[in-house]
């Protein structure tokens, strides 16, 4: 959109069958679903962009200090694949006009999911985190008010 405004940039890291071909849970094909718990698929980074975030159920506010940050941001960086010093784009992949796609290291599966994804990051930048997560709840819980 060309939008320079927006104040917050989140990211995401996951299956890129699944954010490229599932927009709603109601359009899950079992074959996807498949090669992303089996390791037979690759993986993409979410980035979008947002002018607010409201705390929720789903979304909580975390304070770090500069260490966290920096080394939060190298986790998040490391996680793109690069090349010619630029993180690749997904052509033409997005759900709407801010955000896009990027190709992203690593393999998603079973064992290794989004959630353990954001674990980890919190976990390389000293945060509170879980042994291990599959799912959202027990990160968000440990940061609930």
């Amino acid at each position: 959109s060309g939008d320079t405004t927006f104040s917050w940039v989140a990211f995401g890291w996951g299956d890129k069958g699944f954010y490229l071909e599932t927009p709603t849970w109601a359009e899950l094909k079992f074959s996807t679903a498949f090669k992303a718990m089996f390791f037979l698929s690759t993986t993409a980074m979410h980035v979008s962009f947002h002018h607010s975030l409201k705390e929720n159920d789903s979304c909580r506010k975390i304070c770090i200090n500069k260490e966290s940050y920096s080394k939060l941001i190298e986790y998040i960086i490391n996680s793109f694949q690069i090349k010619d010093n630029e993180p690749i784009l997904i052509s033409g992949a997005s759900y709407g006009e801010n955000d896009l796609f990027y190709e992203a290291k690593g393999t998603y599966n079973l064992f290794f999911t989004c959630n353990t994804w954001a674990n980890k990051g919190l976990k390389e930048a000293d945060l509170k985190a879980c042994f291990w997560t599959p799912f959202d709840t027990s990160i968000l819980d440990k940061y609930k008010n």
